[in-house]
């Protein structure tokens, strides 16, 4: 079986940790840090470290004004996040459609029984 990824498809997005951020991100005009932390259970260090792994990628901009900090998702961020999710719904395909009732589904996985 080969491993071939649809176009799209993003490596750093794909990571739980940052794709959760994006997902928390998309949505709000700006975020608190604190926010982050507590929707991701991620300490300090761990938010911050992946904050700036995103704002590297030009994905995320991050302000601190004082001892408070606030993030958003970017334009290319938010393109970056909406291919993806179209690359994943590509790798999927139906995968995710409801058998119907009293139906069900073969699947060979070439291991014989």
């Amino acid at each position: 079986m080969t491993s071939t990824r649809p176009a799209g498809f993003n490596e750093l997005l794909h990571f739980p940790v940052r794709l959760s951020i994006v997902s928390l991100l998309a949505p709000a005009a700006h975020a608190d840090f604190s926010y982050l932390r507590e929707a991701t259970g991620l300490s300090d260090s761990a938010l911050s470290k992946q904050l700036t792994t995103l704002q590297d990628a030009g994905y995320v901009e991050v302000r601190r004004t004082g001892r408070r900090a606030t993030a958003r998702l970017t334009d290319t961020g938010r393109n970056a996040l909406n291919q993806h999710a179209h690359a994943l719904r590509a790798l999927l395909g139906n995968a995710l459609d409801s058998t119907p009732a009293g139906e069900t589904t073969a699947v060979n996985t070439g291991n014989p029984s």
